[in-house]
């Protein structure tokens, strides 16, 4: 097949190319393609393999020309790629310029344009030579021990009871809360258990039912938190006419070999070294993510190049979408309120200069070292999704199989973070004891990452202010938000924090 390819501009990081495939060749490329099915074709009024070539181009010519057409258009970009000698940074736009309804007939060639950002060329630095202190901490028995007790607690039972409901007691009640007298949505329940003093739902709550009976009605009056996850809620005064149906007292028994027994473990030593080896993998968790970040940071630092102008458009449009969102439900996170429109664009392009850098760092570092990500890994990451959609596995796994680029955004993360492993495993990384608080504190963002920069904001191609000290606080890039609330009544949740940048979006296709 002849494939025609001329490089229309390439200006910085940004080439287009034209590519012309003859209608010739993709008459010749349908005519093998009838050629193939043709014996397989069973069709009324005709013998088994004798439907007439002129029969199936009449019936079939168009779809068949269709896969064609998506084949070739696939193999052309992909001659371009390889003769010009460009890697590419991204997936390449492609705009079909010919009348497409004249291609599938057959009478014109097919061109279509081909604009594609080149990776950035740049020296990533020398891996061995970056030194990092990875904190880490141990868990204590002090620590094993609460965990217990937070699991016995978890798992305790209560006993009917004829009396007034105390502090520790569980209390089954209806309730239907209102606002200036009207019923609001997400504030009734049927048959909610409320443990007393656990402080599971809004302050104030729990303690009005203290001192309540099976059978009586208890008005509580509460005012919601200002930084309550239901915006709507946030600050007002609610009144919930609470109808007890049950007391009940926490039966006898705590963490001992019976309650071992009970969850499913041989005797309370083999429960208590399950939990400190959960607390292990949590804690050496938590010590990873701590030395990636550090990681990401000296690497954002030690690079400085020309990012790839639609790539970082693309990063800075995902992440300003979220930014919008959490504006209008009013979560926007407590360091961002106040903030002009000029400000927060300003903050997060950098953000999105970071992101991009990093993941194109983390792709030339995966590239040059042969990182792969394997079919078992990704069966594994396709596995997951798929189980997140009960009901729905098979057009889960469909959609991916038909979708490379899904398939390459799921592929990202795990590329990612073995290039990271690989990288930690390199450096010369010491490890650090910290406290448990210290661990699990959250981290900030280098300085000029909370700063408005003019330059930023008119050119995506602005280089970013240095990282110096720690500034902007960041939460882990899939850190989830809290929203609304699941009850009306219940404690809220954490409002957002700053999406972080410290997540860059690195895919090993890329490089």
């Amino acid at each position: 097949m002849t494939i025609q390819i001329v490089e229309k501009s390439g200006e910085g990081l940004s080439r287009v190319f034209g590519v012309t495939i003859p209608a010739a060749d993709l008459a010749e490329k349908l005519d093998a393609k009838i050629t193939e099915i043709r014996p397989q074709m069973n069709l009324k009024g005709f013998r088994p393999g004798k439907v007439p070539v002129s029969h199936v181009k009449r019936l079939y010519g168009k779809s068949l020309m269709g896969e064609i057409i998506e084949q070739t258009v696939s193999e052309g970009q992909a001659q371009a790629l390889n003769t010009s000698k460009v890697r590419a940074a991204g997936n390449p736009d492609i705009k079909v310029e010919s009348d497409i309804e004249k291609v599938l007939a057959g009478s014109s060639d097919l061109a279509f344009e081909l604009a594609v950002e080149v990776m950035p060329d740049f020296e990533p630095v020398d891996v061995t030579a970056i030194t990092l202190t990875r904190p880490v901490y141990l868990p204590t028995d002090e620590d094993v021990s609460a965990q217990l007790d937070e699991i016995a607690s978890q798992s305790r039972t209560y006993e009917s009871k004829d009396a007034a409901a105390e502090d520790g007691d569980m209390v089954v009640a209806d309730f239907v809360g209102r606002l200036d007298g009207e019923v609001f949505e997400g504030g009734s329940a049927e048959g909610a258990e409320i443990v007393l003093g656990a402080n599971r739902f809004i302050p104030g709550f729990e303690a009005q039912l203290l001192g309540a009976k099976a059978g009586e009605t208890v008005t509580v009056k509460v005012t919601f938190p200002e930084d309550y996850g239901a915006t709507q809620l946030a600050g007002k005064p609610a009144e919930f006419e609470v109808t007890v149906k049950e007391v009940k007292a926490p039966a006898e028994g705590g963490a001992d070999e019976a309650f071992a027994a009970r969850i499913g473990f041989d005797t309370l030593d083999s429960l208590k070294t399950a939990i400190r080896n959960q607390l292990g993998q949590q804690y050496a968790g938590a010590s990873r993510y701590k030395a990636k970040r550090a990681l990401l940071d000296v690497l954002d630092s030690k690079h400085d190049f020309p990012l790839p102008p639609r790539m970082l458009e693309a990063e800075f449009d995902v992440i300003w979408r979220q930014v919008e969102a959490e504006r209008a439900s009013g979560e926007l996170s407590p360091e961002d309120q106040g903030k002009s429109e000029e400000q927060l664009r300003s903050e997060y392009r950098k953000i999105a200069e970071r992101r991009v850098r990093l993941g194109l760092v983390l792709a030339e570092i995966g590239q040059r070292a042969n990182v792969q990500v394997t079919d078992q890994e990704m069966n594994g990451a396709l596995a997951a999704e798929a189980r997140r959609y009960p009901g729905q596995e098979r057009e889960i796994y469909d959609f991916f199989r038909k979708n490379p680029q899904a398939a390459a955004q799921l592929r990202a993360p795990i590329y990612e973070e073995k290039v990271v492993d690989l990288i930690l495993s390199t450096a010369q990384v010491t490890d650090v004891a910290t406290s448990k608080e210290a661990l699990f504190a959250e981290d900030e963002m280098p300085e000029g990452y909370g700063e408005a920069s003019p330059a930023a904001t008119e050119t995506a191609t602005a280089k970013p202010t240095k990282a110096k000290s720690a500034k902007a606080k960041a939460a882990p890039a899939d850190a989830e938000a809290a929203s609304e609330a699941d009850a009306a009544p219940a404690k809220p949740k954490k409002p957002r924090a700053k999406k972080a940048a410290a997540e860059p979006t690195a895919d090993g296709d890329e490089a």
